[in-house]
């Protein structure tokens, strides 16, 4: 939060809520929620100042500047 931009990725694990905001973000993310196999089942991008809930509880959240990766809903990801 706060910065100007990033050049990494972050991942959030084992959740109790998948809902997510973008206060004191200054750029625009895609936000990836992936269930427990990995795979993608939404995605959003999201401004800042916004709030989002995805439609089920997710197992991990996945987050990074917009349109940094090509990942798609339906993509299992690979990572420990």
């Amino acid at each position: 939060m706060g910065k100007k931009d990033i050049d990494f990725a972050l991942l959030f694990c084992n959740l109790n809520d998948s809902g997510i905001h973008t206060h004191f973000m200054r750029f625009d993310i895609d936000v990836y929620f992936l269930d427990k196999n990995k795979v993608v089942f939404e995605k959003t991008t999201l401004k800042p100042w916004k709030f989002y809930r995805p439609e089920k509880q997710a197992k991990f959240i996945l987050e990074t500047k917009k349109d940094v990766l090509k990942i798609e809903i339906g993509d299992k990801l690979d990572f420990i």
